[in-house]
């Protein structure tokens, strides 16, 4: 599962990462933690602009795999830390109150309780530092395109079941996000940054792969003939051409907070 991750889930343009630096105000002399981390699609391209960066996820075998591509990549002040959002106390208890310039969610935070996460927030951050909820973009088979509908009835079919879930990219669920920064103290803004992409039908295999729950992938021996229809009901579709729509919820701590 952490390869098909690493491999196929989206990484996060230039521009993200630098609306993240300026939201913030981060420096080198920075640290930033990544929660729900995965294999590191945001934690290592944040890195290069601070002092540290802190990774942290539930699944070991996701933070391996984030360390190996830390090593490829040659990004030497990233850590890891097994562990989920209940465990920010923790966090907080070992880097110290006011230490951390901004928290980072990449699309996992449909995972966690936000509200109760966001108030364990709080008192990690600097003054002027806060937190992110970075979505990057829709699930492939949510998409407005002839190919994600195609991609979503195929989907359907091979699992029975409706696929419904937004991963948190919906309205709703943006609302809900909004409200949970504002009731725990943070200062709200919003930006968002577009792209287009061209994918090929490993991609759309690959990407369904690193976005379906463990036990709904299919079987290894199973795979051959998942990606042969998935093919079959996308082949006439083509070009796989991606519009992403990618939105940074920004819930800043003000200057004169703890002071």
């Amino acid at each position: 599962m952490a390869d098909f991750y690493h491999r196929y889930r989206r990484g996060y343009p230039q521009a993200v990462i630098d609306a993240l630096v300026d939201a913030f105000k981060l420096t080198r002399d920075d640290i930033v933690v990544d929660v729900g981390c995965g294999t590191g699609q945001l934690t290592l391209p944040i890195a290069d602009r601070v002092r540290a960066v802190v990774g942290v996820d539930p699944e070991p075998d996701m933070l391996l795999r984030a360390r190996r591509a830390a090593g490829e990549q040659g990004v030497a002040n990233a850590g890891w830390i097994v562990g989920a959002d209940t465990d920010i106390p923790m966090l907080g208890a070992l880097l110290g109150n006011r230490t951390v310039g901004a928290v980072t969610i990449g699309q996992a935070l449909h995972w966690m309780n936000h509200e109760e996460l966001f108030r364990a927030l709080v008192p990690l951050v600097r003054p002027g530092g806060g937190v992110a909820v970075v979505t990057n973009g829709a699930p492939l088979w949510l998409q407005d395109t002839a190919w994600s509908q195609a991609l979503r009835g195929c989907l359907e079919q091979w699992l029975g079941l409706r696929l419904t879930r937004t991963c948190g990219t919906d309205d709703a669920s943006g609302r809900r996000y909004r409200g949970g920064l504002t009731a725990a103290g943070f200062d709200l803004s919003e930006t968002s940054v577009d792209y287009v992409d061209e994918l090929d039908l490993d991609q759309i295999v690959g990407g369904v792969y690193s976005a379906l729950p463990v036990d709904r992938l299919p079987a290894p021996d199973q795979r051959p003939l998942f990606a042969e229809q998935i093919r079959r009901a996308l082949e006439q579709q083509a070009p796989f051409t991606e519009h992403v729509h990618v939105t940074m919820l920004i819930g800043r701590i003000g200057t004169g907070a703890g002071l």
